[in-house]
């Protein structure tokens, strides 16, 4: 199942395999990859080969994969090809899996009535009946089961009434920045609204890790002929992976997940679980992965969540050509424009994906985003009423309907609906950040930062929590703790010139005073295209604040172009530009500017048309008084 070219045979077979073991969110993966595929052309053979998954040939890398040259703060400049990487080779000479290709009916008749208690979520019942099994499907799905049942109970342990104050500690993160709360550790499971719904707790872990972690590592270490079938499946290095990863054993956890990869390229939640434990994208090339196409997926998907936007664009385009109808693929860039902010094209991948296929309800949550975000009501609307008559209980569904009632303005409604999603998946990322946003508007700042730090605890990497925590904590008027999450979320995305103008107004806040720092950030802001104009207005007021006449009327030119180009005649700031300049122009003898500046002036009411007056007779009287000196030097010099 190797290869630089996807082939059917290989993801049907997986397809298979991963519904044989339970793994359905990555049979679905793989079967709407092989849906997306051409059609098989009649009497065409692939190679035999593909059928053994632990094949792996060699492949090129790709450019967007790997560029060293590129600096992470530019995106703009051209792609450059990618210089091979110094990654580990892959253990392309590992033992052969014997259980390759396994049936049920192979694993035996306790299997099968297994899977059919584990189908029906009897976790614990399945567990128990392929506990004499020694084939690797029936160790897989003994100890898999067994993990699930940890998982189900911690989830229910997790949103049972009881704990601590909800709305966690507002008087900073454990007393310095990036620290645990004290409060927000033990959250309560109050409801969130009044008691509307249970908050999950954060103190609860699955009772059966330590178990399942001294079985695996003890079943793929036996040397015994009897265990080669089982210590070499990879499918039992990915349940490892995962059962190390909740125990926060980051670097044996990847140790596990590569040697799953390399295994079974084809298992896409191993690819998915290893995501988070790579901090870059060199760091993910080093790692002992196999040269699979698989790869160039996890690379792309990998890019996107490190917000390295454009060149996961770039990959999947690339990946869409060997699978033309992915809608996988389509689906991730239009979440790459999403996290570009280039709304309408985002709408228009989303529009085209939900015509094909109006009952997926997978992205649509991002979808709803776009529409609120363009105040889309009629769409947004429409895209809720669909989804609740998809799957009312999905989290998805709640996040779409939670963003309709906020856009409605009806936030207590709002909360309740992204409550409903965390109680149907507390790790649900969106509803969290959301929910934080609603907490906000509703003027409930420890809520909103409860919410925010459970996002940020699910997942680091989310630059909208670090935000909405900074706006918290600026809300709050504690520039200290907005400024370092802030700082956390320019990390994160250091071309979005949001995050520097909101650095740049905690640097110019009361308490801190730091002018030349905002300048700075808000230089930042306007080198990386800020499309509100924030940043050229808070230049000229602050460089005027310093004395920089100079700098300030440099600043306000560029303003004023902005705001005529966008054809805001009307708004304040070009008011503003204009009275200042006018009188810029006049101190420096530009009379013929500072004329043309307050005629301009003089099509507004109020005080700027009187001072445009003023001005004008002033300039005036300059200019005469210039003419006379000048008449008299030259009536002298005859």
């Amino acid at each position: 199942m190797a290869g630089s070219r996807v082939k059917h045979s290989e993801l049907r077979q997986a397809v298979r395999d991963l519904q044989n073991r339970g793994l359905l969110h990555s049979a679905r993966w793989a079967a709407e990859q092989l849906y997306g595929l051409e059609d098989e052309v009649p009497g065409a053979r692939e190679d035999e080969d593909d059928a053994n998954p632990a094949a792996a040939p060699a492949t090129p890398a790709t450019p967007f994969e790997n560029d060293p040259s590129d600096d992470e703060m530019d995106l703009g400049t051209d792609e450059k090809p990618a210089k091979p990487t110094a990654a580990a080779p892959p253990a392309d000479d590992a033992p052969e899996w014997r259980g390759r290709g396994g049936t049920p009916e192979a694993a035996g008749d306790d299997f099968i009535l297994a899977k059919a208690y584990f189908d029906l979520g009897e976790y614990r019942r399945a567990s128990h009946q392929v506990t004499e099994n020694r084939s690797s499907l029936g160790k897989f799905l003994r100890y898999y089961s067994l993990y699930l049942a940890g998982e189900k109970r911690k989830n229910e342990e997790m949103l049972e009434v009881g704990g601590s104050n909800p709305g966690g500690n507002i008087n900073g993160p454990g007393g310095g920045p990036g620290g645990p709360s004290p409060t927000a550790g033990t959250s309560g499971s109050r409801g969130v609204v009044g008691g509307v719904g249970p908050r999950p707790r954060r103190d609860v872990v699955n009772a059966e890790l330590e178990t399942l972690s001294f079985d695996l590592e003890l079943i793929l270490k036996d040397d015994a002929p009897a265990n080669d079938e089982c210590r070499n499946d990879p499918f039992l290095h990915y349940l490892l992976g995962l059962v190390l990863v909740e125990r926060e054993s980051r670097d044996k956890a990847k140790v596990s997940l590569c040697a799953a990869c390399r295994g079974y390229p084809c298992n896409w939640g191993a690819w998915e679980a290893l995501m988070p434990l790579c901090a870059t994208v060199e760091e993910a090339q080093a790692l002992p992965l196999p040269d699979h196409w698989m790869r160039k997926w996890f690379i792309a998907a990998l890019q996107l969540e490190l917000q390295d936007n454009r060149k996961g664009l770039q990959a999947y385009a690339s990946l869409v050509m060997d699978i033309p109808a992915s809608a996988i693929g389509v689906v991730q860039m239009a979440v790459g424009h999403y996290n570009m902010r280039e709304f309408d094209r985002a709408q228009s991948i989303f529009e085209d994906v939900y015509k094909a296929d109006p009952y997926r309800l997978e992205g649509m949550d991002t979808y709803s985003n776009i529409l609120y975000v363009k105040e889309a009501t009629a769409k947004l609307s429409y895209l809720a009423h669909c989804a609740v008559l998809t799957d009312k209980y999905r989290p998805e569904t709640c996040c779409i309907v939670g963003n309709y009632y906020s856009l409605k303005a009806q936030h207590e409604k709002a909360v309740v609906y992204f409550s409903r999603a965390l109680r149907l998946n507390w790790k649900y990322l969106s509803a969290w950040t959301l929910m934080g946003h609603e907490y906000v508007e509703m003027k409930n700042p420890a809520a909103a930062i409860d919410a925010y730090r459970h996002a940020v605890d699910i997942n680091p990497r989310d630059y909208r929590a670090w935000y909405g925590l900074g706006q918290t904590y600026e809300i709050l008027t504690m520039p200290y703790y907005a400024l370092y999450y802030y700082q956390r979320a320019t990390r994160l995305r250091p071309k979005d010139p949001r995050m520097w103008c909101a650095m740049g107004q905690c640097y110019e806040s009361e308490q801190l005073q730091m002018t030349v720092a905002a300048i700075r950030c808000y230089q930042r802001a306007h080198q990386n295209g800020d499309q509100e104009g924030i940043a050229l207005g808070k230049l000229a007021k602050l460089h005027h604040e310093a004395n920089n006449a100079k700098a300030a009327a440099h600043y306000h030119r560029l303003n004023l172009v902005r705001l005529l180009e966008e054809g805001a005649d009307q708004h304040e700031d070009t008011v503003k530009a204009l009275s200042y300049l006018a009188d810029y122009y006049k101190k420096t003898k530009d009379y013929g500017k500072a004329e043309a500046c307050c005629m301009r002036l003089l099509d507004y009411a109020g005080p700027e048309k009187q001072l445009a007056k003023a001005l004008l007779r002033e300039i005036h009287a300059l200019q005469e008084a210039a003419a006379e000196r000048a008449e008299d030097t030259s009536m002298a010099d005859v």
